[in-house]
């Protein structure tokens, strides 16, 4: 007999005793069932490190309570959602149309002539005051306010954008996420 098939035999002796622990620990069956089956799967991956001749009915509750344990403390860290609110609360919209509302906002943006692409980009991306663009691009505060706002409605038609209900997500996916708020 190989050490491996006696090491096999011994381990299977235990699991009426381990099964008992664990529906001590577990007060659940099938919890009971799951904690002796990953001890067991631990102590044939760590067999190595078991010393013949020692109690190995002890070494396997070691395993089978620290197990019950570390799954308890997983536990704590999760929140139950049985009824998925939770998990509806977390939808997000899907990437791929932002990267397409992107895609066609840099087409729009290219559009634009130089001095209104670059005082939209001073004043909406870069985040610098009017006084600041007009100081960088080295004419009135006035202009500076008069080319992003052309650039601002020459976006707004490129884009086709007539309002806030334009921006986010579609009617449909809206509607839906919504929906899935009030439920």
């Amino acid at each position: 007999m190989s050490v491996y098939s006696g090491f096999r035999e011994d381990l299977l002796g235990t699991v009426p005793s381990l099964r008992a622990f664990a529906v001590s620990l577990a007060k659940n069956a099938d919890r009971a069932d799951d904690l002796v089956q990953e001890t067991l799967v631990k102590a044939w991956d760590k067999q190595q490190s078991f010393q013949p001749g020692t109690n190995l009915k002890a070494w396997l509750f070691t395993i089978l309570r620290n197990e019950f344990y570390s799954q308890m403390r997983k536990r704590k860290r999760e929140v139950e959602d049985s009824d998925g609110a939770i998990t509806a609360r977390l939808s997000v919209h899907p990437a791929q149309e932002g990267s397409v509302d992107l895609k066609d906002f840099r087409k729009a943006l290219e559009q634009l002539p130089e001095d209104q692409r670059e005082a939209i980009i001073l004043i909406g991306a870069s985040g610098f005051s009017y006084e600041e663009a007009a100081e960088i691009c080295g004419c009135a505060v006035g202009t500076i306010k008069s080319r992003v706002s052309r650039a601002r409605n020459r976006l707004q038609d490129i884009l086709e954008i007539s309002g806030e209900s334009d921006f986010g997500p579609d009617a449909i996916s809206a509607q839906i996420t919504n929906t899935a708020f009030v439920a």
